[in-house]
Parts: structure tokens; sequence; C-alpha cells
């Protein structure tokens, strides 16, 4: 499936709720970074997160915090693999840390309960953990 016919597909809610999970959503980001610009792709992939959610009676669970620092971890991986595109398959293979959701990357720069926030689910909260 190309980039633009999963964007299409999770969009008109196709995407059952069952079968879309973290690493999916990894996937979902990076198909909207490869077809449009960060700031472009940002905006319309939160959209779409956030109608996805509410499509199954769980807006609530939106995180705008998470969304936005995986956002930008998979989109500075994608600039390091250099001006070689690279395929799904051999971004997530090398970056299978962002593939991770319990005990993931985000946990190195966020403490626990910022995460779980209700202002961290309503804007982007920078990291709070050194290390």
């Amino acid at each position: 499936m190309s980039d633009q016919e999963l964007i299409d597909r999770f969009e008109s809610g196709t995407v059952p709720e069952s079968g879309f999970h973290h690493a999916d959503h990894v996937r979902l980001a990076f198909a909207y970074l490869r077809e449009y610009s960060p700031l472009d792709a940002l905006q319309r992939f939160s959209n779409a997160l956030k109608q996805f959610a509410a499509s199954h009676g769980k807006s609530q669970l939106y995180n705008e915090t998470i969304t936005c620092a995986y956002f930008f971890l998979i989109r500075e991986r994608m600039a390091l693999c250099g001006p070689i595109e690279m395929n799904w398959e051999e971004f997530a293979r090398q970056n299978s840390d962002l593939l991770i959701w319990k005990n993931g990357i985000l946990n190195r720069y966020y403490q626990d309960a910022t995460l779980k926030s209700d202002i961290a689910r309503r804007v982007f909260i920078f990291p709070d953990k050194c290390s």
C-alpha cells in the first residue's frame, strides 16, 4: 500500500479501531511526512488522529504531547537517513525503538505523570526529564 493510500484509508475511517496500534501510528506519521511538508503533515496527522479517536468515542485518548513528540522523533530519524528516501520497511528495521509503546523512547524524555496529565493531552509539553 502506498503512503497516500494509507493516509486516504485512515482519513476515510475504514481503519478499524482494533487494528490500529502504536506501530500503525508510527507508520502513518511516516507516510504523512513523506507526502507533505513537516508542519502540514503534523496538522493533517493530528487532525486525523483526533477524528479517529472521536469516531470511536475515545476523544479523551488523544494526547498532543505524545503525538508531537513521536512525530518529530520520526521526522528527525528520517532526516538522519540522509538524502536517500527510505521505504517504511527499512525505516522500521533501522528505528525499531520507535515502534515500542510500553516503556518506549518517550520515557527517556518525559516523566510518566507529565505524559498522563490533562495539559499534555491538550497542548504540547516540552520534555521534562534529563537523561
